[in-house]
């Protein structure tokens, strides 16, 4: 097999990875290394907690929180890849995947995805106990996610609770109370990410609806581009309920317009077709997170001035 084959067509950093020797280039692919849209997803809703929950000066924490986010998205992908193998070979998109395509064991790749998780390990210890046990929760909800799309039409729903589940860590590691707005904020979250992995999804639809397997992208057939917007409209209308709760001022309801303006853009310019734009509309969502990102601190920093002008 040729370096380009080995390259799947959505990776992000061919040439770096093209550079690699071919069982790092393996292993870096394995843990999508190549992709970094994955691990920006996965931290967003860790800094949307953390900030929204008032640690927005505390950097060190922050980059704690982007490492465990690359490496726990990493050993999350070597796990799905190895569960998937079976499934991942008769997809074009997935064929040319490390473990399905055969170049990596099962073994090698699970001896991987623990030295990752080790990474997450050391992550994990700097953070504060409470925060620790949240963290930890996630593991069943993770164990489960690659069976979903052979029980259920709406296997993204589950991805939600699995990849946002930084929200309620970040707002953790800083804070135990007003677990209203980390509901909130989380709701919002897991909304947040049954659009955009349903924009993701409709690249394998022919594929997906070949192999039975589930996907909300099928589920919402000719209204895809609808469910999507939907999606999004409420995970807005829970972050501004999230806002609200923690301090009830108009800034709760403006600090979210850019990131609403970004996701309209995206469902009003989506194309659902098989050639259509859905790769370069999901990686928006890295600049998206940035927004959300930027209004959690604006709130929490307003919720902070209101909070010493009130003393």
């Amino acid at each position: 097999m040729s370096e380009s084959a080995q390259i799947v067509p959505d990776s992000q950093h061919r040439g770096l990875v093209a550079r690699l020797p071919p069982l790092p280039r393996d292993l870096a692919q394995l843990a999508r290394f190549d992709r970094p849209i994955g691990w920006w997803l996965l931290f967003w809703p860790c800094a949307w907690g953390m900030l929204l929950a008032g640690g927005t000066n505390d950097w060190r924490l922050l980059g704690w929180l982007l490492l465990g986010a690359i490496a726990m998205r990493g050993a999350g992908c070597v796990y799905n890849d190895i569960v998937d193998a079976e499934l991942d070979r008769q997809v074009a998109r997935t064929a040319s995947r490390p473990v399905a395509s055969g170049r990596v064991s099962k073994k090698l790749a699970l001896a991987w995805a623990l030295a990752l998780c080790l990474v997450g390990l050391i992550v994990l210890l700097q953070l504060r106990w409470q925060a620790q046990l949240v963290a930890l929760g996630s593991l069943a909800l993770v164990a489960a996610y690659p069976f979903m799309k052979r029980i259920t039409g709406w296997p993204q729903a589950w991805l939600g609770l699995v990849f946002t589940w930084g929200a309620p860590v970040g707002w953790v590691a800083v804070r135990g109370d007003h677990l209203d707005v980390l509901a909130a904020l989380y709701a919002g979250s897991i909304c947040w990410c049954i659009g955009y992995d349903t924009i993701y999804a409709l690249q394998d639809r022919e594929d997906d609806a070949l192999l039975g397997i589930g996907s909300s992208a099928l589920t919402l057939g000719r209204h895809v581009r609808g469910g999507v917007g939907a999606f999004y409209g409420a995970a807005l209308g829970f972050w501004v309920l999230a806002f609200w709760l923690l301090d009830p001022d108009p800034l709760g309801l403006v600090a979210p317009v850019p990131m609403a303006a970004h996701l309209g853009w995206q469902v009003l310019t989506l194309r659902t077709d098989r050639d259509g734009n859905a790769l370069t509309r999901f990686r928006a969502n890295r600049f998206a997170g940035l927004l959300m990102a930027l209004a959690c601190w604006a709130v929490a920093a307003g919720e902070q001035m209101s909070r010493v002008s009130y003393l």
